[in-house]
């Protein structure tokens, strides 16, 4: 309960003063065809029965169009003023290396860390050319003040689980600001039942810095992701979508450690890093009014030079206004 307390304190309190970035909304497979709406995303491994790597991940976000007066908002790249959402969001994600039984540092493995942020973020859509662009900005922490121990402790009480090992080896708090922009282009439609886009997505901070080229597939029944925000219409929109990325990694202070704190007691020296890796994310989405309901799973290559591939699901519920 000191876990879900100290939690419950951080929640409320980043939003007045102060995302880990493996969680990203603004691309056209996660469209919400309403101006407004609150979306819940939880990600986590025991999807793909492990515990180890990016083991959990949590975001719940607001959308509204009163968020446009968010003094955050103003640093906010915007191309398309006429047809943009606004959003805040809080975040909070975990990291564990292979074994959540040893007390002791496990050596070439990745560290112990989380990170809780606040997203300020804008989504903006050209429905002539047939292209969106987000920005983010990402501002919060990473380490023990991000409550990763306790978060995880407490889930596996309440699941009556192993406890836990290991996270007073955690990566030391340090400041946790991002900034990313995405920019997605349709290249293909066939009526409302198949779509083909492409992206691209760069990010620079003293959380992660990447850059990033993929693909999205969606096939189905579904109004077009490039179409005006308006109000839900009364209708079914149900499809699958895959999507694929490549990414070519610059740092990344989950593994590597704060960019300010040097004072860890373990982290992955720069040079065990992969540089590129690839994701894909497949889903299957049934939207209806108001709702909309997706299930999704995720792999990625390795991330570091003694790594393994790695796997982790997820469920998101939205509901629009």
């Amino acid at each position: 309960m000191k876990g879900f307390k100290r939690l419950l304190f951080w929640l409320v309190l980043l939003p007045y003063g102060v995302f880990s970035q493996a969680i990203d909304n603004a691309l056209s497979y996660k469209t919400i065809g309403s101006k407004g709406y609150v979306r819940l995303n939880y990600e986590n491994d025991f999807f793909s029965a492990t515990d180890i790597y990016y083991t959990q991940g949590i975001n719940l976000e607001w959308v509204s169009p009163v968020i446009h007066r968010f003094p955050l908002t103003k640093l906010l790249i915007v191309p398309f003023k006429t047809n943009t959402q606004y959003g805040i969001g809080i975040e909070h994600a975990g990291y564990t290396p292979t074994s959540i039984s040893h007390d002791e540092v496990l050596l070439n493995d990745r560290p112990f860390t989380a990170t809780l942020q606040l997203k300020t973020f804008s989504i903006s859509v050209d429905t002539v050319a047939k292209r969106r662009f987000s920005s983010t900005l990402s501002t919060g922490v990473i380490g023990q003040a991000a409550g990763g121990m306790e978060m995880q402790t407490s889930i596996h009480r309440w699941l009556h689980n192993i406890t836990p090992h290991g996270w007073p080896n955690q990566i030391h708090n340090d400041l946790a600001l991002n900034y990313q922009i995405d920019y997605e282009q349709q290249l293909i439609r066939a009526g409302k039942v198949f779509s083909l886009d492409g992206d691209a997505i760069a990010r620079i901070g003293t959380l992660s810095d990447k850059i990033s080229v993929g693909s999205t597939v969606m096939v189905g029944y579904f109004d077009s992701p490039y179409g005006a925000k308006n109000h839900y219409k009364r209708k079914v929109n149900i499809y699958l979508y895959d999507h694929f990325q490549g990414d070519a990694i610059g740092y990344d202070a989950t593994m590597n450690g704060g960019l300010f704190n040097h004072s860890s007691p373990y982290t992955l020296p720069a040079g065990a890093i992969n540089r590129f890796v690839i994701e894909n994310r497949a889903g299957f989405v049934i939207a209806w009014q108001n709702i909309y309901l997706e299930y999704f799973r995720t792999q990625i290559t390795r991330e570091f030079k003694n790594g393994m591939p790695h796997e982790w699901g997820g469920v998101q519920v939205v509901v629009g206004f």
